[in-house]
């Protein structure tokens, strides 16, 4: 179907052809393809069918910013969290405390985050009124529930994977021999071991960040964050095309430059790959 298909509001013959001509969508598909593609390179990515009022850049413009604040939150609670967990679970590694981190991470990745919202919602905002249960900007406070619901996932797998990576390194001979010279233990851990299982937490994080930063739907939807993942629930369900097309190329292009940067981090952290 198409985006002015209305089942309980029919449109007249000549007013839907009025309006097809109107968007271009009367044309041949290649024709379509091809202007759409010729505008695109020029930046223009059509007017929104939700919001003739405004250019798809122009909604993108107002609500990309809320996923990237909540996302660079999220990002932030995750990464230095799992970091510190995951390191000290590998330091106390098979002590209670590793089995403590561990099944705590492994929580964080096998419960949905739409289940973890709304336990957060049923406790928090519910039961103990600690919290409001959704909204965004108005108050520093309905932040708190988003960010711990999709961070948890997140700061997870960054435990995890800090964990296993960090264990690998410190049973290394060269760890051994730093330890042997009478170099102290935080010394052999930041500045030997850490550094060295970097590599493969970069490689496992580097692809969360664009699902983070462009929007994420059933968090945005559930605790009402006028951001991109939920103004993208409501582009498809309208068939907005012009809106739909153009988030998929902007996360495309996330998605692109985030694994560039991933690949210089490499040679950053190891001289051996970009001298290779």
């Amino acid at each position: 179907g198409g985006p002015f298909d209305e089942a309980q509001m029919p449109l007249s013959a000549a007013a839907k052809a009025n309006i097809l001509r109107k968007y271009g969508l009367d044309k041949p598909l290649y024709v379509q393809y091809l202007l759409y593609m010729g505008n695109a390179l020029r930046g223009d990515f059509g007017i929104s069918f939700q919001s003739p009022d405004e250019t798809v850049i122009q909604l993108i413009a107002r609500t990309w910013p809320v996923s990237i604040q909540l996302g660079g939150l999220t990002v932030i609670l995750a990464m230095g969290t799992g970091l510190a967990l995951g390191t000290i679970a590998a330091v106390r590694q098979n002590t209670w405390v590793d089995y403590v981190v561990t099944t705590f991470a492994t929580l964080g990745l096998t419960v949905p985050n739409f289940v973890v919202a709304i336990w957060l919602i049923l406790i928090f905002a519910v039961q103990l009124r600690w919290l409001p249960v959704g909204g965004w900007g108005d108050d520093w406070r309905q932040m708190i529930m988003p960010v711990i619901a999709l961070g948890l996932g997140p700061m997870g797998i960054t435990a995890r994977y800090t964990r296993s990576s960090l264990v690998d390194v410190i049973g290394a001979d060269y760890i051994r021999t730093a330890r042997a010279k009478g170099l102290n233990e935080r010394m052999v851990l930041m500045r030997h071991a850490f550094k060295n299982a970097l590599i493969p937490i970069i490689t496992v994080l580097g692809p969360r960040i664009p699902d983070l930063i462009t929007g994420t739907i059933f968090i945005e939807t559930m605790f009402r964050v006028p951001g991109l993942g939920k103004f993208f629930v409501t582009s498809v369900t309208q068939r907005d095309y012009p809106m739909i097309m153009a988030v998929m190329l902007l996360i495309a292009a996330v998605w692109g430059f985030v694994y560039l940067l991933t690949d210089l981090l490499y040679t950053v952290i190891d001289p051996r790959i970009r001298l290779s």
